[in-house]
C-alpha cells in the first residue's frame, strides 16, 4: 500500500552492514540521521538477506518525492532520504508484493487499481485489496523470521494495519494524508505465511504510472 516510484536506477549503493551511521553513504546519499538503530540493523540484515537468498537486487537511491520506494518484479527500492525504521517497512512490505507479482498476475492487477478502476471500491474488491495487502505482509514477517529477528511481529502488525487505512482513505476520498496519521498501536497479530519458491521477474515499476 505504500507509495513508490525510482529515478537513477543506474546507481548500486554498496552494502551497509557493519558500517557506522555517519557513514552510511556516499556522495551524501544516507539515510536521515534521526534513526533507531535496531531498524537500522535489521534492515541491514534483511538487505543481505533478500539479495542472498532471493537474487532480488536492493538499491538506496534517489527517490522522486512523494514517493518512497519501488518494485519492478526482480529489484527493489528503497528512498535514502527516510528514517530507518521507514525504510525497514518499505523493504519488507516491497518484499511481499514481489513474491505476490511473481506468482500471480490478479497481484499485478490490484497494484494498478488505481490506474484502471474509477468510483468506489465495493465491497468484495475492498475484501479483496485487504487480503493482498495482509498477505504482503505476512510475507514480510515470514522474511523477518528468517533472517532471525522474532521481536518485531507486533510492529510489522501495527505498520500493516496502518498501511491498510492509508491505503482505503485514498481510495475512498483521493486524499494523501500522512501515512502515520493512521498508526494505532497494539494491532491484532499478524502470522507469518512461508514464501512460494518463485523466480523474480521485471514486470514494471511505479516509473511506468504504477501505485502499491
Amino acid at each position: 500500500g505504500s507509495e513508490m516510484c525510482i529515478r537513477d536506477r543506474d546507481r548500486r549503493l554498496p552494502s551497509t552492514l557493519g558500517t557506522p551511521c555517519c557513514d552510511l553513504w556516499p556522495c551524501g546519499a544516507r539515510f536521515r540521521m534521526t534513526m533507531k538503530m535496531p531498524y537500522l540493523a535489521a534492515f541491514n540484515a534483511l538487505e543481505r538477506h533478500i539479495e542472498d537468498r532471493y537474487q532480488i537486487p536492493v538499491r538506496v537511491s534517489d527517490v522522486a518525492h512523494p514517493f518512497t520506494g519501488d518494485l519492478t518484479g526482480d529489484e527493489i527500492v528503497v528512498d535514502y532520504d527516510v528514517d530507518a525504521e521507514t525504510a525497514l517497512f518499505i523493504l519488507i512490505h516491497l518484499f511481499g508484493h514481489t513474491v505476490q507479482w511473481n506468482l500471480s498476475d490478479r497481484a499485478r492487477e490490484l497494484s494498478i487499481l488505481q490506474e484502471t478502476h474509477s468510483g468506489p471500491l465495493s465491497p468484495d474488491l475492498r475484501s479483496e485489496l485487504e487480503r493482498f495487502e495482509l498477505e504482503a505482509c505476512e510475507y514480510s514477517l515470514q522474511l523477518l523470521h528468517e533472517a532471525g529477528i522474532r521481536d518485531l511481529d507486533q510492529w510489522v502488525s501495527d505498520y500493516a494495519a496502518c498501511d491498510f487505512r492509508y491505503l482505503m482513505h485514498y481510495y475512498d476520498t483521493g486524499e494523501k494524508r500522512p501515512f502515520t496519521s493512521f498508526y494505532v498501536p497494539n494491532q491484532p497479530l499478524i502470522s507469518p505465511k512461508p514464501i512460494p519458491a518463485f523466480s523474480p521477474t521485471r514486470w514494471v515499476g511505479r516509473w511506468d504510472g504504477i501505485v502499491v
